[in-house]
């Protein structure tokens, strides 16, 4: 596509981390459960632990991805970037060494503690890298291929793990993670929003906030670290920004709730079992990966990438609705394919907001939107875990 020439070596960054987050997926279940309960089918503290460190990985991209993103504003990209890369390799590591119980709890405690310090986070640096390469009329459609990109690293890792060992998944996925890492440093050129770094951190006078102006602002904004107050005058300065971040809460919010319960729900309603789990996603992701990759650089220039947020939302609420009715085991097969369409949603939301501000605001627009996206993750689980056991008590 034309445009993207500069985006090559972010887009081979993205694939090789990507799938080497993604191959240790599979294994990672059996792993703690035989370190913490050794022999044993049913493990609850495993499930106690893994939630904790859900929660807690949510915790932290609210108050790191901001951060990270104002950063980046200031400091380039490519050198924020590091963070989130250098912190992924550390846990691959220790369980590539040894997967003993106590090398486990060392994974663990570092796991998430780098889960609070740089996960969403790349996500968010890569969105505002492409928007400062990319320009207004074309964004769109390179976040459509950004997010394609990494859900063919979903696709190529969840295959590659079928084929590997425990142990060796998780060389693999050491060695790849730290081929991420050099080659991002190595081949990726940095981008300066707006021309130029600007130093010190905490020299600049933040310019007021004029309530009244609801145009797209310019450079200048957040000149200093992110406040809950950045934030909230962002949100009353742009209605446009304002209804992005609604919109990206709500959708955040029925994903999350629906991907904490969905497996558990077709477990209980059809007795799907991990084999037909895998299928479920790998249609998913091959699906995702063709609709971000070739048919949003198509759609956004002949429909917009307003009309584009609405159809993927109105496939989302379809899917959602015909999954609670689903009648037989084939539904769910199909709701899989439809539903790659709505992943139209988080490309055109972050095309929109990048829009409503300057270049120099670019990293702080993209760590908000992934925050708000975190919080309402943290929360879907707690609302939708209840609804569904009891639903499933009355159904099953």
């Amino acid at each position: 596509m034309e445009g993207l020439g500069g985006l090559g070596h972010l887009f081979v960054t993205m694939f090789v981390s990507g799938f080497g987050g993604v191959i240790v997926l599979p294994a990672i279940t059996d792993v703690t459960m035989a370190a913490l309960c050794p022999g044993q089918d049913q493990c609850s503290l495993a499930i106690y632990l893994s939630g904790f460190q859900q929660a807690m990985a949510g915790v932290g991209s609210v108050v790191m991805t901001p951060l990270i993103g104002n950063l980046s504003d200031r400091y380039g990209r490519k050198a924020l970037l590091t963070l989130p890369l250098t912190v992924s390799v550390i846990p691959q590591v220790i369980l590539a060494y040894s997967r003993d119980t106590q090398f486990f709890y060392a994974y663990y405690v570092v796991k998430t503690l780098a889960a609070m310090a740089g996960e969403g986070s790349f996500h968010c640096l890569a969105l505002a890298y492409v928007a400062d390469k990319v320009p207004d009329g074309k964004r769109t459609s390179a976040f459509g291929i950004l997010a394609g990109v990494g859900s063919a690293s979903f696709v190529g890792g969840t295959l590659a793990a079928r084929f590997l060992s425990t142990a060796l998944t998780f060389q693999v996925a050491s060695v790849l993670s730290m081929v991420a890492l050099v080659y991002m440093r190595i081949f990726l050129k940095d981008s300066v929003p707006g021309g130029a770094l600007r130093q010190p951190l905490l020299k600049e006078v933040e310019e007021p906030c004029d309530e009244d102006d609801s145009s797209p602002r310019a450079t200048g904004t957040f000149k200093k670290l992110p406040s809950l107050g950045d934030l909230i005058c962002l949100l009353r300065c742009s209605p446009t920004f304002s209804q992005a971040a609604m919109v990206s809460f709500f959708n955040s919010l029925a994903d999350g709730g629906l991907m904490a319960v969905l497996l558990y729900y077709l477990k209980a309603r059809f007795q799907f079992n991990k084999n037909q789990f895998a299928d479920l996603l790998m249609i998913t992701g091959i699906g995702a990966t063709l609709a971000q990759l070739f048919f949003m650089p198509i759609l956004v220039p002949v429909i917009g990438e307003e009309k584009l947020l609405s159809t993927g939302l109105l496939i989302s609420c379809i899917n959602v609705f015909v999954y609670s009715i689903a009648w037989t085991a084939w539904v769910p097969y199909a709701l899989a394919g439809c539903s790659v369409f709505a992943v139209f949603v988080r490309p055109s939301l972050c095309s929109i907001a990048s829009k409503q501000v300057g270049p120099t605001e670019q990293g702080m627009v993209q760590g908000c939107l992934s925050a708000i996206s975190s919080f309402a993750n943290i929360i879907a689980p707690l609302i939708f875990s209840p609804l569904t056991g009891i639903t499933i008590k009355s159904k099953i």
